[in-house]
């Protein structure tokens, strides 16, 4: 807790006034190395036989990690309760609501994405998770680890690690190329199916879906906008290719996350040192009311999109000759919870366009990203709402006909009957 920031007490009525505005406060924690040597906890023991950081870290290729040599010796009792002492302390005495643990491939592996496996990291993260679910059931842990294991976030009783969620590789990887292509032939509506149904252990709060995050938009890699058009990351593309990729997020299974100016069209790439554009709020007011509109679907702020709440999809209409995907989103089914969503990933418009729906009926069109309040740079091509007969379509009893702009999302729902 930097003093710049106020410190602990500053931290802790931060984290009050968030509870008071409805707001959860998740804590990045990095657990996978306590480095570099100029810590405090570098050679604490007060000494080291080969420069390394003493009694309380490994002495061999143990570790070595991407940020020094600095990896602690998990299988040694006082580091594996100083660490727990530590999770613990930020739930009971600062109230957080969660803790993100950083790249805890770094805890298990002795060489992260490789197969070396480190079990004391293994069944220190085991004992961690199981301690603060028994404690604190309310409370998540996610693993940051993208390596896309169910094991991750199986429960420790069946041999997994026991995080409440993992953020999502499976999802951003695919999800980003769609949306970056220069060309629309090069965009996989395969890959995108995939990414959207893609779920550990079925269950889909046990990811974090996104298209961006500090790791995404630096390190050789630019924000959204700025990838999809290079020369003009305000352009017409680069604000429908965006939002595109960001209504996907808001709308697949999973705990969806938004990066920091990603809401108001932030480009370039993410360095700590350059602070957020915040004029480009007021420029681009429109595109953050489009993520307030999709923020308040998701959330079913209106009783109308259970659906977008629930564990259940099914990718029903891909078409990768046109670019084009339909997926049916619900929790319990019915009037109100049913959600359809179609994506289209071309520059062509598509008008009497059948696809399949799971009701029948008027289905309301809630949400089209091409709507022009959002942006003047859009087309604000009516889409209206859609009307499911009894006709079989793409697996389901019913179908509709839509009218969808060029990269665009629609999102329909049934009246709570």
């Amino acid at each position: 807790l930097e003093s710049d920031y106020g410190g602990p007490v500053a931290f802790k009525e931060m984290v009050k006034q968030a509870h008071a505005h409805g707001i959860a406060v998740v804590l990045d924690v990095v657990y996978n190395h306590f480095g570099p040597g100029d810590l405090d906890l570098w050679q604490f023991d007060g000494w080291s036989e080969n420069d390394g950081g003493g009694i309380y870290f490994y002495n061999d290729e143990r570790s070595e990690t991407p940020w020094g040599n600095t990896r602690p010796d998990y299988g040694r009792k006082e580091v594996r309760e100083y660490i727990r002492d530590n999770a613990m302390m930020w739930l009971e005495d600062y109230h957080v609501d969660g803790l993100r643990f950083d790249g805890s491939v770094y805890i298990r592996r002795v060489d992260g994405p490789g197969d070396k496996e480190l079990p004391d990291g293994w069944n220190l993260m085991q004992w961690l998770n199981a301690e603060i679910q028994s404690k604190f059931p309310g409370k998540i842990t996610i693993a940051e680890d993208l390596q896309s294991s169910d094991w991750l976030t199986k429960p420790v009783s069946e041999n997994g690690a026991g995080f409440g969620s993992q953020w999502d590789a499976r999802f951003v990887h695919p999800i980003r190329e769609a949306a970056t292509q220069s060309e629309d032939a090069s965009r996989s509506m395969e890959s995108v199916a995939n990414a959207i149904r893609s779920l550990y252990n079925g269950e889909a709060t046990q990811r974090v879906i996104y298209s961006e995050s500090h790791d995404e938009v630096a390190n050789g890699k630019a924000r959204v906008p700025q990838e999809a058009d290079e020369k003009n990351p305000q352009s017409r593309v680069a604000q429908k290719l965006s939002t595109l990729a960001a209504s996907l997020v808001m709308t697949s299974p999973g705990i969806p996350m938004l990066f920091q100016g990603q809401e108001f069209l932030q480009d370039k790439w993410f360095e700590d040192t350059s602070p957020l554009d915040w004029d480009m709020a007021n420029s681009h007011h429109g595109i953050v009311l489009l993520y307030r509109d999709l923020i308040r679907l998701r959330l079913n702020s209106r009783n109308e999109t259970a659906g977008l709440t629930g564990n259940y999809v099914q990718v029903h209409h891909v078409n990768d000759e046109i670019k084009l995907i339909a997926f049916h989103r619900w929790q319990n089914g019915g009037s109100g919870d049913d959600v359809l969503v179609v994506a289209n990933f071309s520059n062509q418009t598509r008008e009497n366009y059948s696809i399949g729906f799971p009701r029948e009926g008027l289905w309301k069109l809630r949400f089209n990203s091409d709507a022009q309040v959002y942006s003047s740079e859009f087309g604000g091509f009516f889409s209206g709402d859609a009307l499911a007969t009894a006709t079989e379509r793409d697996g389901y009893p019913f179908q509709g006909v839509i009218h969808i702009a060029p990269y665009s999302t629609l999102i329909f729902s049934q009246d709570p009957g």
